[in-house]
């Protein structure tokens, strides 16, 4: 079966949105929606901490991109661009929720002879994973940014978006 409302190209955004910044992934998504008109094969998710649900969202498309914050065990605000393998030895140290939950998406697809071709992760170290439904000052300074990155990646699959 195909994925329910799967396009050739999806943005998935994922994280806790009442954890601060765990929800960075989520808010980047929001921000793209709000600002940004996406040609008709390109699907923006908001995968929150959906786990293997997400299969039913993804399944068929050709090339992803995940937004998340990433505990790289590095300084705050520091950036990550994945591809690939990284993505997959990234997860495989991971134990939140909804990281452990797309690792086992991916994996499931790969065994199911439905492996998303092109797959990328763009995130940054968070700030504070402290109860709350905000991101941190110095974490919302970075959703413009990594919109741009997105919009970036997606030109170089050869998508046209357009500002609203």
């Amino acid at each position: 079966m195909d994925g329910l409302y799967t396009a050739e190209n999806t943005v998935l955004g994922i994280g806790n949105i009442i954890l601060s910044d765990e929800g960075f992934g989520v808010r980047v998504v929001e921000y793209l929606q709000k600002n940004f008109a996406f040609p008709d094969n390109v699907s923006l998710i908001d995968g929150g901490t959906l786990g293997v649900e997400l299969t039913h969202f993804i399944t068929g498309t050709q090339r992803l991109l995940i937004i998340d914050s990433i505990d790289g065990g590095a300084e705050p605000g520091k950036i990550f661009h994945l591809r690939g393998e990284e993505i997959k030895n990234h997860f495989a140290q991971k134990i939140s929720a909804h990281e452990v939950g797309i690792q086992d998406v991916l994996t499931m697809l790969e065994l199911s002879n439905k492996k998303i071709p092109h797959v990328e992760l763009i995130g940054a170290q968070p700030f504070s994973l402290e109860a709350g439904t905000e991101l941190t000052p110095q974490m919302s300074k970075l959703v413009p940014l990594f919109a741009d990155k997105a919009l970036e990646i997606l030109k170089s699959w050869g998508l046209i978006v357009a500002a609203r």
